[in-house]
């Protein structure tokens, strides 16, 4: 089932990809034919949000993000875990009160809007309640996990536990 969503997730992001460019080059090719496509890059910035999300979730699962831990590798296990179980619990909260003042934006902006599109702009700011309670399901997995195998949060692999676990 996992490995189902994984797939549908990878080809979302990849349509979302494909549809961006699309979209801006055929605005290109138009605009220099005379014939400018003013909905297309209005349209190719609501797929980039959306693209954003999905691109974070992918990362997440991945545990790909960017994190800055110099400091913490120099602790010792148990005290690594801990921060990293508490950030894992910080973020999940973060992510949300994300969710929840992302739907009441997207309940806001039904009625605007977006651009030249006739689009609805809640379909843009959409992608933010979905987008952050997607991260925090991945996410809240993770600490489950990570509890359950003694393990860390945000390791690459098993081998930053293990090296960490001896030392």
């Amino acid at each position: 089932m996992l490995s189902i969503l994984v797939w549908i997730e990878d080809l979302f992001g990849k349509l979302l990809l494909a549809a961006i460019v699309l979209l801006i080059f055929f605005a290109a090719i138009a605009r220099n034919a005379g014939y400018p496509l003013i909905w297309s890059v209005d349209m190719a910035q609501a797929l980039f949000v959306w693209l954003c999300f999905t691109g974070a979730v992918k990362a997440l699962r991945q545990r790909a993000h960017i994190g800055v831990d110099y400091f913490v590798q120099k602790m010792p296990f148990g005290w690594r875990r801990g921060v990293d179980l508490a950030m894992a619990v910080i973020t999940v909260v973060f992510l949300a009160v994300l969710a929840w003042f992302g739907f009441q934006l997207t309940v806001m902006n039904a009625q605007r809007i977006f651009g030249d599109s006739g689009l609805s702009y809640a379909w843009v700011t959409g992608a933010v309640p979905l987008g952050a309670s997607i991260l925090a399901l991945v996410l809240a997995a993770q600490v489950f996990v990570a509890l359950r195998d003694k393990t860390l949060v945000f390791a690459k692999s098993r081998a930053d536990d293990s090296l960490h676990q001896e030392l």
